[in-house]
């Protein structure tokens, strides 16, 4: 079973001008996610998948492996199964370009399943939230998820799922951690899939493998590694770096 990293990288950003070149502590953001990639214990390869010539030289400069794609794709899904028909392999992760924290032990994580009898369609994590914690619950910036007995995905929204007619102490939550692991047969269908109705409405990708009959796995992890969307997001990725450079 052969696992590669692929991690989709645009220059453009809605929210964060340039933000995969933001300077982090002296390297660039996209430079920090592929580092923490190459920790993983299971991927053999790490590969960055851009249309931006300027994002392939920086990253080239420091020995990474880059592969060109087209600047039509509509997300990271598409750009990285582009990608994926370029390079040998079983399964493909999807890790998003603005994680310069990624814990490596969640790469493993969601590689996990597909090292056993049984490899699943598709894996990602999920963290549990504590039902105190409304903030999260309700944030319609933060996916939720519910799954079935055996840990697949029944649904992923932005709205606070399961709606608690009872306020059962019980009741449980989680948030989705967006990296996703797929085999690689599956990453192909997936791109080749027309968006779904449900995906449209809630704006979750995701949400178009379910529609089409695909398996979710979804793995628990612990550990939150803050991602940068926004100039807060940025500054505090910078205070968490600088802090553990001190130790």
């Amino acid at each position: 079973m052969k696992a590669v990293i692929l991690i989709p990288a645009r220059l453009d950003s809605s929210r964060l001008e340039r933000k995969m070149l933001a300077d982090l502590e002296g390297e660039p953001l996209i430079v920090r996610t592929w580092r923490q990639a190459l920790k993983s214990r299971f991927a053999e390869r790490v590969v960055v998948a851009t249309d931006s010539s300027e994002i392939a030289s920086v990253l080239e400069a420091y020995g990474a492996e880059v592969v060109m794609t087209s600047p039509g794709a509509s997300c990271g899904t598409e750009r990285i199964a582009e990608a994926a028909r370029k390079i040998d392999g079983d399964v493909f992760v999807n890790l998003q370009g603005d994680e310069p924290l990624i814990s490596p032990e969640n790469i493993d994580l969601a590689l996990e399943p597909f090292f056993s009898g049984d490899p699943p369609d598709c894996t990602t994590l999920v963290l549990p939230l504590q039902p105190d914690d409304r903030l999260q619950i309700e944030d319609p910036h933060l996916v939720k998820v519910v799954m079935d007995t055996k840990g697949f995905a029944l649904y992923f929204s932005r709205s606070p799922i399961p709606f608690r007619r009872n306020m059962l102490q019980s009741t449980t939550f989680y948030r989705h951690i967006g990296l996703y692991a797929f085999r690689a047969a599956v990453l192909d269908k997936f791109a080749a899939l027309s968006p779904s109705m449900l995906e449209e409405a809630e704006s979750l990708e995701q949400l178009r493998l379910l529609e089409n009959g695909f398996r979710i796995q979804c793995v628990t992890t612990l550990i939150d590694n803050p991602g940068v969307n926004t100039i807060e997001d940025l500054e505090l990725v910078r205070s968490i770096i600088r802090a553990s450079c001190h130790y």
